[in-house]
């Protein structure tokens, strides 16, 4: 079945952009547009997408507000999000992540790659770009905790490997990376991602490198 994408964007040429390039796919379907976030949330309900491409700064109700609500805890529905940004770095971005984003996409990111993100979103894989979700996260480390607070205690619920895991998780490594840096299979490293995301009720990986920031567990420019 072809991935639904709700396009979110209060610039309409954009919106007109982004469906030309996804409607060429045979394996997506844009089912809706929004120009703001509250128009979005009236779509998500009524068209149930698969994942929506989610603009950051729109009047009455911003990105972050709208992701928060269409993912944030008692969300049960499909729906993933794919923020996009103007700006490499900019900090709204932190606020998405930690508001439910599956992850970000520049605004002129070629349409190749913003095909592929939608693919891997939609597939659940979520962590788009990971060099650049770390190096967003270090950049505005100033709005994360300082890691001088306490240890969450859910994080005392992960075995000493699954914290090995969620560690290169938030350092930007892929599955395969893992598994060769860990020395062991892929298959084994899917397994301890998974056991993560359960154990601390997260959504995905990009929720959990905000975690690990968070909780103090890898701090900004660490290795």
């Amino acid at each position: 079945m072809a991935i639904r994408v709700l396009l979110v964007d209060d610039q309409p040429l954009l919106r007109t952009g982004f469906r030309m390039i996804l409607e060429a796919e045979q394996d997506i379907a844009v089912v809706g547009e929004a120009g703001d976030g509250l128009q979005a949330l009236d779509q998500v309900r009524a068209l149930q997408p698969d994942v929506v491409l989610m603009d950051i700064r729109m009047p009455r109700m911003d990105g972050v507000e709208a992701t928060r609500q269409i993912t944030g805890p008692g969300r049960d529905g499909p729906a993933k999000v794919l923020v996009l940004t103007t700006f490499d770095l900019d900090e709204y971005v932190v606020e998405a992540l930690r508001a439910g984003a599956s992850g970000f996409l520049l605004k002129d990111a070629p349409a190749n790659e913003l095909v592929q993100a939608i693919r891997v979103v939609a597939a659940g894989e979520a962590m788009l770009a990971p060099s650049i979700t770390r190096r967003l996260l270090d950049k505005y480390a100033g709005h994360l905790p300082s890691g001088e607070e306490p240890v969450p205690d859910t994080l005392h619920t992960l075995t000493d490997r699954e914290v090995e895991v969620l560690k290169l998780v938030a350092r930007g490594l892929s599955n395969a990376e893992i598994a060769a840096d860990l020395f062991v299979s892929e298959t084994t490293v899917k397994t301890h991602v998974g056991h993560v995301l359960t154990k601390l009720g997260l959504r995905d990986r990009v929720q959990a490198a905000v975690y690990a920031y968070e909780s103090g567990l890898v701090r900004p420019g660490a290795q």
